[in-house]
Order: structure tokens, then sequence, then C-alpha cells
């Protein structure tokens, strides 16, 4: 080929002229000659994208179609009169590559997806050089302005030529996920047709000149037909992204149509204000009603206009019933615990009355604490440093036989154990029976943190042995960390190793 010109199918994107390749740029700006299609009228989109890129005395051939949509006396037909024009222009261009000169044919999009190149690449690329620069096709294009992923994951996308019958196009759409339908114009109404029968007709959108300054986009269902022109196309996008985006919209319109209140279970922590995390003050803040057991609420500090709601000790469903019935009227109510909602507290309780109909309309959040154990572990190092079991030893809410279980397998699962509630003032046997659980699985050097009023003015933290506990020395306001059998305890610091052999 020494000697001979070099040809390019130079693909120039979807429209926009900063949408080429600079690779493509280049070329335009160096070649020898610059050829193009057109109508019979002249003009060439290719030509108006390129046009930044022109340099003077370059030589520029128009390749006219004989026929476009238009019927034709060619003894061939349409089809025949094409394939002359496709041999005739092969031949201008073979003029110029055997002058030595190299020759770029510009191509709106990508010269091998639909593109005009490929015929004059089958009809030169064995006689020439000849290298094709890929170019940004429509169907990215559109998915671009659209907003909308293509595909992701696993889905299928299905690029379709309009010009398919209608049924064909059906059965096709039906069969994949995301598709593409180009060469509109005078086939809109049959892939209308075809999306409907395919069920696809409310999820497709028509892009029209993507990235132009003309560019249109709406649902496809919404365009008149008279109105489409052939650069545009149909777009079935990805179903996955649709799907999320209709479930935020009417998770959202839901949103907007509730008129009922809120529910914010808040964990307090385990003692004052320095135990408060920053969400929690501000939920506090914000509600217009406090509930809770008088101690907790107490410690809420006040607000002008809040108001709040203490109860006893033992009526959580009542207190739940309560601030459910106050957020189903509208209001914004904080439920307050001590420590963490969620660990024996009253973000169950809630949840309870919730299932059991009460607050409808309501919602319901919960918003976590430092919970006791946390608290207490702290104290001492970092006893819960692995696995551990928390369990209440309250008998109230479930039977005795229950918790001796639950005991005797973390006891033989060697797991540490953070006890809560493990005694009051009626409550005087079950540390005692507990402690003897263990003892059937634990050693009685392991160590016991004792943690009372962790954070309070009355904290005191104690670390003994599992045979020395004194369950008489244990009030309600304790909670206990017993060690597993790799727990260690010198000079008052407590750990458990994180490896276990």
């Amino acid at each position: 080929m020494s000697g001979l010109g070099k040809l390019w199918g130079v693909g120039l994107g979807p429209g926009d002229p900063e949408l080429m390749t600079v690779k493509a740029a280049r070329l335009i700006g160096e070649a020898d000659v610059i050829a193009y299609h057109s109508a019979r009228h002249g003009r060439s989109i290719a030509r108006s994208v390129a046009e930044p890129y022109l340099r003077d005395g370059q030589i520029e051939e128009k390749l006219v179609y004989p026929v476009t949509t238009e019927t034709t006396d060619h003894p061939g037909g349409y089809e025949g009169a094409i394939a002359d024009f496709y041999e005739l222009s092969a031949k201008r261009l073979a003029e110029h590559l055997d002058a030595g000169r190299d020759v770029v044919v510009l191509c709106e999009g990508d010269p091998f997806f639909y593109g005009s190149y490929m015929y004059m690449h089958e009809r030169l690329a064995d006689r020439y050089e000849a290298t094709v620069v890929p170019g940004v096709t429509s169907v990215s294009a559109a998915s671009s302005v659209l907003g909308r992923p293509l595909v992701q994951r696993d889905e299928v996308l299905t690029i379709l030529p309009g010009t398919l019958p209608a049924p064909e196009l059906a059965r096709r759409l039906a069969d994949t996920q995301a598709a593409a339908v180009l060469k509109l114009g005078r086939t809109f109404g049959n892939v209308r047709e075809a999306l409907a029968e395919a069920g696809k007709l409310d999820d497709a959108f028509y892009v029209e000149r993507a990235t132009w300054q003309a560019q249109r986009v709406e649902p496809f269902a919404d365009v008149d037909p008279d109105s489409v022109p052939y650069f545009s196309l149909a777009l079935l996008p990805s179903p996955a992204y649709a799907s999320r985006l209709a479930d935020e919209s009417e998770a959202a319109r839901k949103q907007e149509t509730h008129t009922g209140g809120e529910v914010v279970v808040v964990g307090l922590g385990p003692a004052g204000p320095g135990w408060l995390t920053p969400e929690a003050t501000e939920e506090l803040a914000a509600a217009e009603h406090v509930v809770g057991y008088g101690p907790y609420v107490a410690r809420v500090p006040q607000r002008a206009g809040q108001q709040r709601h203490a109860s006893g000790n033992r009526v959580e469903a009542e207190r739940a019933v309560e601030a459910l019935e106050l957020a189903a009227n509208g209001a914004k109510v904080a439920v307050v615990s001590s420590g963490d909602p969620g660990v024996f507290a009253m973000a169950s309780a809630v949840l309870e009355q919730v299932a059991a109909g009460h607050g409808a309309g309501a919602r319901v959040r919960i918003v976590p604490g430092v919970t006791a154990a946390q608290a207490a572990a702290s104290r001492v190092g970092a006893p819960l440093g692995h696995d551990y079991c928390v369990l209440s030893l309250s008998d109230r809410l479930k039977p005795w036989e229950i918790i001796e279980r639950r005991l005797d397998a973390a006891g033989a699962a060697d797991l540490v154990l953070a006890l809560y509630n493990p005694a009051s003032r009626t409550r005087t046997t079950q540390l005692a029976q507990a402690r003897d659980v263990l003892l059937r699985h634990r050693a009685p050097e392991t160590p016991v943190v004792v943690a009372r009023d962790v954070g309070g003015p009355e904290e005191d933290v104690r670390v003994v042995t599992l045979g020395t506990l004194e369950p008489s020395e244990v009030d309600m306001r304790c909670l206990l960390i017993i060690g597993s059998s790799k727990t260690r305890a010198e000079n008052g610091v407590v750990w458990t190793p994180r490896t276990y052999e």
C-alpha cells in the first residue's frame, strides 16, 4: 500500500461537537479529503458536527443519496439505487486514495453501529489501509440525557431497528429487560404498537436528537406520531433502577400524605447528659411530648412548650399506648429509656403495642444509646472483648425455668455474660441461683464485675470472683459482667482476649 492514502471511518458521536473524541477531531483536521453523506437537499448533519475541526484547503466529497424514503424508477428499486450509489461513492473515494490522499469519512454516532461508513469500508478495506475511530452512540447519549442507566448488574440490553415488523418487535421487547429501538420516523406507529403489546409502553421514553440544542425527551406514550423525525429512538432503561425510583416515589408520596405523627424511642445512656448522643439530644429537643419512667423523664432538659408524661416503672405497655395515641393525633413524641431502648427497654414495648393495633398512622423510629453493659465494661477495661451474652435475670416477663436454661447454655458455651436486673426488693434468690448454675461450668476464680450506678453520683465498680460473689450486696441498680474461662483480671483491669485457643 506504499504511496496510497489511508481511509478513516470517523465516528462523530451523537451530535454535540464536544462529545467527539480527541482522536476524531485530530484526524478531521489533518485529513486531505473529508467525505460525508447528505440527502438531495445538500445539508449534511455530519459536516455540521465536524465543522469546528475542518481547515481551509481540504477537499470535501459530498456523497448525496439518490433516494431516502421516496420511490425510484431504478430497475433494481430502492435497494438497487442505493447499491449503485455506494459503488459510485467508493470509486470516488478510491481515486483520492490512489492519489495518496488520506480520506476521512464522517459518520454520526459510531461508524459500525448502523453507520453509513460501513458500506465504504466493505468496498475499500481490502485494497487500502482502513481504520475505524469509534464514537459515542445515540443509545448512550439518550441514556445520558434521560438521566437513567441503560443496564446494571445482570440485566440484558437489546438493540432493535424500528423497521422490524411489529409482532417481531413485540416478541423481542417482551423477552428482554432493557432496550433501545432505533430508526423511528415512519416506523413510530409500529414501535408504539409493539411496546404496547409487550406491556412496556408505560416504561418507555422517547429521545429525539440527544445532546443537540433541539433535543427532546418525554414519555413515549405521550408523543405525537406526526412530530417524530428519523433521528429519534425509544428507550427502555434499566428496570431495576426504574423499580427503585418507583419505590422511592411511593415512599415520598406516603410521607407527604401521612397525617400521623411520630414516636421516637430515645436511648439516654446509663447516666447524665455526658452519655447522651448528639442524635438523641436533637430528637429530645424536637419532641412535643416526652413520655417515660419518671426518673428518666427528669433527665431530659426542659424545653418551652414541651409536655412531659412521667409514669411508674411497671407500666411500659401503658406508656407505649399513650405515646402512640399522641402520635396518631399528629404529635412528635419521644419515649425515653435508660441505656439503649432496644435492650430490655421501651423499643420492644412500643413495637408490641403497634403490633396490637395501637397508633394507626404513626411512624416509629429508634435512636440508640450507650448500654449499661458497655458503660460498666469501660470502667474496668474490656471484659466484652470476645463473644458475650446479654441476659436479664428478671422473671417478671418470663419464667425462671427459661432463665436457668439459658444461663446453663451460656455457661456451657463459655460466653462472657452481662446480667441485667440481677436483683430487686422482691427478687432476692435469683442471683444466687444464677451463680450456682454458672459454677457448674466456670472456675470459682472467674472474674466478676459488679457495677452500680455507672456514670451517676453513687457509682461503685468492683471486681470480685464468681466464688466470692455475695448476692446480698447486689441490687436493681447493678449490672454484672461474668467472665469466660479466658477472661483475665489483673490489678483491677479486666479483659477478655480476642483470640480463643
